[in-house]
C-alpha cells in the first residue's frame, strides 16, 4: 500500500482503539443506548459541517447508504457499549481484531470477492495472535461470554459494511456518504436511547468523552476509513483492526487499571505480522 494508505490505516486504527476507552468512560453516566446516540449524532454534526459533505447523492443510492448507516454505525456501535457492561475496554479492542477474518469470509461468500492463499495465511496468523491476546485476558479479567458474543456480532456487521462503503465512496467521495450514513444512524439509534435515558444521569466527564468519541472516533475516523476502503478495498481496510489492540491495551491499562497478560503482548506482535502479510499484493485465488 502507498504511504497515504498506511497513514489513513494507522490514523484510523489509533482513533478507533481509543474509542473503546471513551465508550467505557461514557458508560459511567449514560446507558448504552444514550452513548451510541451521542456518538453518532456528534459524528453526524462534525461531518455535516465539512463543506465536502454537501455533494449531491442520487436518490437511488440513499437505500444503500441507509444500510451502511445500520451495518457500520447504528447496529455495531450499539452492541459495543452494551458489551462493555461485561467486558473491559482493552478486551473489546482485542476482539475487534477478528474483523479481517469476518471481512474475508463475507467478501468471499456474499460479495464474490476472490481471496488468495497469501492473504488467507496472513489472516490465519492474525487469528493466532488474537487467541494469544484474548484467552489469558478472558480468564483473568472477568470477561463475560455475552459481551464477547456481542463484539463478534458487531465485528461481523463491520465486515458487511466495508463491502458496501467502497463502491459508494468511489462514486461520491467519503464525506457525502458518511454524513448521510451518520444521519440515518442517528435516527435509527434514537429509540434505544430514549429507553435508556431514565437510567442515565449527566456528568461532564462522560459527556466530554462521548463528544470526543463522536467527533473524532466516529465522524473523522469513519470518513478516513471510507476513503481507505475506496482506495484499497474492504479486505485491506479491515487490517485497521489488527492495530487497534495496541492502542486499546495501552489506554485500558493506563486509564482504567485493566490487567493484560504477558502473552497478550506476544499476541499483539503476531497480529501485526498478520496485518502485514494480509495487506500484501497477490494474484487472485483461482
Amino acid at each position: 500500500m502507498a504511504a497515504l494508505d498506511w497513514g489513513l490505516l494507522i490514523g484510523t486504527a489509533g482513533i478507533w482503539g481509543a474509542s473503546f476507552l471513551f465508550m467505557a468512560i461514557g458508560l459511567d453516566a449514560f446507558s448504552p443506548g444514550v452513548v451510541t446516540f451521542l456518538r453518532v449524532s456528534f459524528g453526524f454534526v462534525t461531518v455535516a459541517a465539512m463543506p465536502g459533505s454537501r455533494r449531491r447523492v442520487d436518490r437511488t443510492d440513499l437505500l444503500p447508504i441507509a444500510v451502511l448507516g445500520f451495518t457500520w454505525m447504528a447496529f455495531p456501535l450499539t452492541l459495543f457499549p452494551i458489551a462493555e457492561q461485561w467486558i473491559d475496554s482493552s478486551m473489546a479492542g482485542m476482539l475487534n481484531s477478528a474483523m479481517p477474518l469476518m471481512t474475508v469470509l463475507i467478501s468471499w461468500k456474499l460479495f464474490s470477492v476472490n481471496t488468495g492463499s497469501r492473504r488467507l495465511f496472513g489472516v490465519g496468523v492474525g487469528i493466532i495472535g488474537v487467541l494469544l491476546i484474548g484467552v489469558p485476558a478472558s480468564t483473568g479479567a472477568g470477561t463475560s461470554a455475552v459481551g464477547v458474543v456481542l463484539v463478534v456480532v458487531a465485528v461481523a456487521s463491520y465486515g458487511i459494511a466495508v463491502n458496501i462503503a467502497g463502491p459508494l465512496q468511489h462514486r461520491y467521495g467519503s464525506l457525502p456518504v458518511i454524513s448521510r450514513a451518520l444521519g440515518f444512524a442517528t435516527v435509527m439509534s434514537l429509540p434505544y436511547a430514549a429507553v435508556g435515558l431514565p437510567s442515565s444521569h449527566f456528568a461532564w466527564g462522560p459527556m466530554i468523552a462521548c463528544f470526543v468519541l463522536g467527533a473524532g472516533g466516529t465522524g473523522v475516523a469513519f470518513a478516513m476509513a471510507a476513503t481507505l476502503t475506496g482506495r484499497v478495498g474492504p479486505v485491506r481496510t479491515s487490517v485497521i483492526t489488527y492495530v487497534i489492540p495496541v492502542v486499546s491495551i495501552g489506554l485500558g491499562v493506563a486509564f482504567r487499571d485493566e490487567t493484560i497478560a504477558l502473552t497478550s503482548v506476544a499476541g499483539t506482535l503476531i497480529v501485526l505480522t498478520g496485518a502485514w502479510l494480509s495487506s500484501r499484493t497477490e494474484a487472485p485465488a483461482v
